[in-house]
């Protein structure tokens, strides 16, 4: 089916690489030039919407791609996924207003979900089993150091350039892409003469687009309960209709049959709710760091690159162990090195030394590698070759809904704990904490003050963490459930 060559094969990697670190660039470089952009483009009331139409689409669109890519061919769906998004880049700089933007970034999403998985599938057809671990590491590893870079090169951009060069920046790079996997990526892809499933689309569409939005709903300080009533029951609903689709349907979008083997629902569940843990250590740590250490931004996103660069060898360790054991153990062991950590955090007292932090990051990193490594490798592994985009796609969707889902509920726990924190902790309120995690505005608040604030704000984020402890374990025994059962992956 491919005939590469060692050269193609590293071509075609470096390519996919280049293609994922754009992607993962730009779903954050944006935040850094937002206060620019609004005061260019004014419309502070919509600017969260050029975040969150981003994540949307993106989200809605991953499972489809996977299942095109696996009826069409995945050269032509990464080919034209990135041209989307390279299109859509233009345009987004171009924009004369807000409302503009916001409709080239929803453009940019529809581009991005297409990068992840059809990346990972090739992955999959161009390295055998044994050896995909490694690279999915670094594959995977890229989103980590994006999230490090992205802050620092926005800055630069919108400083030595314009914001609009934040989208500019990814015509050349992404152009750069194309070619290589367009000249390097020797696909010989026969074409399934299926019919395709446009309604099931149709309605996972709408079941995603309506189960993101609550979440974005419930995420906010002030929620209409009508309009969450109308999109939970528009998501039941459905969800239901697509259920039934994919029962009946010749060539489903998501094949049902997936769901029957329990070790690729248990890893996609885990995956989940790592991919959450991953995204709360992101968030919160820096707020630890700034708000309670003092320390600035590009100390507080120091303290995190571990588990982007470690994450790389759980990866390797990954590759080992799910030749050598059974995926139950090997997952086990993964969430066992993130347990110890985040049960670190939990025991930190309010003076802890900033050290600590790069070792917690470091032990989550290589328990990242090993979980997230181990689902896709799994997810692809109990598939046929046909479903192979699919069951890749399904992965990413459940990483990117755990990242969605779980850092709104983190928000949730944080302002409720702040709250109770504030009222029962005089000369203390919710604006002072705001300034109080900026150590520019820091220094300007009461010292009487301070260290209130300090244990206010420990105390909240000692919530967050003992939740996101609590998660790990869950996800153990969601891991056990598998135990009993003879694996595949030997």
């Amino acid at each position: 089916m491919f005939n590469n060559s060692k050269r193609n094969i590293r071509l075609t990697t470096i390519a996919l690489m280049i293609a994922t670190f754009m992607t993962a660039v730009e779903g954050t470089i944006v935040s850094t030039a937002m206060p620019t952009i609004v005061s260019n483009l004014h419309g502070v009331s919509i600017m969260n919407w050029v975040f969150s139409v981003f994540l949307l689409t993106n989200a809605v669109s991953t499972p489809i791609y996977g299942k095109i890519a696996d009826q069409f061919g995945r050269k032509k769906i990464f080919i034209f996924g990135l041209t989307i998004f390279l299109i859509a880049s233009l345009f987004a700089g171009l924009s004369k207003s807000m409302v503009n933007l916001i409709f080239w970034r929803a453009f940019q999403g529809l581009g991005a979900g297409a990068i992840m998985p059809v990346s990972y599938t090739i992955i999959a057809d161009i390295y055998p089993f044994e050896k995909r671990g490694k690279i999915l590491g670094l594959n995977g590893a890229i989103w980590g150091i994006a999230s490090i870079i992205s802050p620092v090169l926005g800055g630069i951009l919108v400083d030595r350039l314009s914001w609009h060069w934040i989208f500019f920046i990814n015509i050349p790079i992404g152009i750069l892409a194309i070619i290589a996997i367009y000249f390097f990526f020797n696909e010989k892809f026969e074409v399934k003469n299926y019919n395709f499933d446009y309604l099931g689309m149709l309605l996972l569409s709408l079941f995603l687009f309506a189960i993101i939005y609550v979440v974005k709903i419930l995420s906010s300080k002030n929620f209409d309960g009508i309009e969450l009533s109308i999109f939970i029951n528009l998501a039941i609903i459905t969800f239901i209709f697509f259920v039934r689709r994919e029962n009946v349907f010749i060539n489903p979008i998501i094949p049902t049959k997936l769901f029957q083997n329990r070790t690729f629902v248990i890893q996609n569940a885990v995956a989940l709710l790592v991919s959450g843990f991953i995204m709360g250590l992101e968030v919160y740590v820096p707020d630890w760091t700034q708000g309670i250490m003092g320390l600035g931004a590009s100390m507080a996103g120091l303290v995190i690159t571990p588990a982007s660069l470690f994450w790389i060898i759980g990866s390797f360790i990954s590759g080992y162990l799910i030749k050598k054991i059974n995926v139950v153990y090997s997952t086990l062991i993964g969430l066992f090195l993130i347990l110890i950590a985040s049960f670190w955090i939990i025991n930190l007292s309010i003076n802890a030394h900033y050290e600590y932090f790069f070792v917690i990051s470091a032990i989550c990193g290589i328990g990242f590698g090993i979980t997230i490594t181990n689902s896709t490798l799994v997810s692809q592994k109990l598939v046929s070759k046909e479903d192979i985009g699919v069951a890749t796609s399904f992965n990413t969707l459940c990483r990117i809904f755990g990242q969605t889902f779980i850092i709104s509920i983190l928000g949730i726990v944080m302002n409720t704990k702040l709250k109770i924190e504030i009222l029962n902790t005089p000369k203390t309120s919710l604006a002072m904490i705001n300034r109080l995690i900026n150590p520019k505005y820091a220094k300007d608040l009461p010292l009487k003050s301070l260290y209130n604030l300090k244990s206010v704000l420990f105390n909240s984020l000692n919530w967050v963490f003992l939740f996101l402890f609590s998660l790990i374990i869950f996800s153990m025994l969601i891991n056990l459930f598998n135990i009993k059962k003879k694996d595949e992956i030997r």
